[in-house]
């Protein structure tokens, strides 16, 4: 237990010790809350000079209008109608539609229509980006215009029509369960998240070993403690600086959110307004899957002996984590699924399938329980076989160790 504590606080050390690592960390998560203070700044600033503001805002608005060419042979829309459709816009009548196709290739237009009937249009636009929506405004404003000439050939009053076609229904929605609609984009985010956790730092706890190893430290070490009491050290020290540079980050953020939540876009909230037994959740399935593959990634670090040689053997993993990402991120979509029920239950996936359920779906606490526990002992038994794993291919160096023969050689008394 003395030689873990020992290896524990150095391993730790080589973290908070770190400027890069410490810099990185304190940085990002002043820019993360200092990006949620921006809108009450911007718009305490606003208050301030608003008539001053008002006046300029009319000017740059006029210079910064979109161009947009229409050809209406036959006089269909109504240019002060349309105006109110395209209110970032100003349109440029032509005299035919192969002028409107020109002012579009040469760029001297935005876009074009050509309104060919009262139910058929032709739409330009040279490259079409993926928020470019014009096409589907000018549709719907056609459609106004297909309810004017109806109303006006049978004497019918618009606004009455109107009124009629646009029927405010009022719903009030009462879901019992949870709001996949709500909670799909934070869980996203969090199963991203503990994706890039898992990675970036078994990468690094396996670069830690093999290094070692590569310059033969690792034989002045083991004469005075043991594999295992190394590899716990090495893995619950990497645990340790991932929870607080994350945590930290996190804290940032969300705390700035909660905080300037007023006067940030509604929009955030998809992201942000994360439940607490979420998070709870999120936090004892993340670090057990951590937990899960860090000592993981330690055996496989063991199993070379050049830094070189590293990703090939520590492949089998990153492709265990990456075929367990991609299914949680689909099963999230129907989170009381057979298969993601299955993964919830699997170490290898209960980190990211168990966390999203209980964030999408219904999951009894009973449920969640055994999947901790499971998930829990596998940790300690990963740790047990990683650490043995390391005892075994420590002083062997040469070609990397195939993990079947380092498999097979747990079997063999010593």
């Amino acid at each position: 237990m003395k030689n873990f504590r020992t290896i524990f606080k150095f391993e730790l050390d080589n973290y908070f010790k770190s400027k890069s690592y410490m810099i990185m960390t304190i940085l990002i998560a002043i820019i993360a809350g200092t990006l949620m203070f921006v809108p009450r700044i911007i718009d305490s600033v606003k208050g301030e000079n608003d008539s001053d503001d008002k006046n300029i805002e009319a000017e740059v608005n006029e210079e910064d209008l979109r161009n947009i060419a229409i050809y209406d042979p036959d006089g269909l829309g109504d240019m002060e109608v349309l105006a109110t459709y395209f209110s970032d816009a100003k349109f440029t009548e032509v005299a035919s539609a192969d002028e409107v196709k020109t002012l579009v290739e040469e760029e001297k237009a935005e876009a074009g229509f050509v309104i060919k009937s009262i139910t058929e249009f032709d739409f330009y636009v040279f490259n079409k980006s993926m928020d470019n929506s014009d096409m589907e405004v000018f549709r719907e404003y056609m459609g106004m215009v297909v309810k004017m000439d109806y109303c006006e050939k049978n004497n019918l009053n618009l606004e009455e029509y109107l009124a009629v076609e646009y029927a405010e229904i009022t719903v009030n929605e009462n879901i019992l369960g949870k709001d996949g609609m709500q909670n799909y984009w934070y869980c996203y985010i969090l199963v991203i998240l503990v994706f890039m956790i898992i990675i970036a730092y078994g990468t690094t706890i396996a670069s830690g070993i093999t290094n070692e190893k590569s310059n033969r430290s690792i034989e002045i070490l083991v004469t005075s403690t043991s594999t295992t009491a190394l590899l716990f050290g090495k893995v619950l020290a990497g645990v340790v600086a991932a929870v607080f540079q994350f945590g930290l980050i996190a804290l940032a953020t969300l705390g700035s959110y909660q905080f300037n939540k007023d006067y940030l876009p509604n929009g955030l909230g998809m992201f942000l307004d994360i439940p607490g037994e979420v998070l709870l959740t999120f936090a004892i399935f993340g670090i057990g899957g951590f937990l899960f593959y860090a000592f993981m990634y330690g055996a496989l670090g063991a199993l070379v002996s050049k830094i070189e040689d590293l990703n090939k053997t520590a492949g089998s993993a990153q492709m265990i984590i990456m075929i367990v990402y991609m299914v949680t991120l689909f099963g999230i979509m129907d989170p009381d699924s057979m298969l993601m029920k299955v993964c919830s239950y699997l170490p290898i996936s209960s980190y990211s399938a168990m966390f999203a359920r209980v964030a999408m779906g219904s999951v009894g606490m009973i449920e969640i329980v055994i999947s901790a526990v499971v998930l829990y002992a596998s940790v300690v038994a990963m740790g047990i076989i990683g650490g043995k794993i390391f005892r075994n291919s420590t002083l062997r160096y040469g070609n990397p160790i195939k993990i079947s023969n380092a498999l097979k050689s747990l079997k063999k008394t010593d």
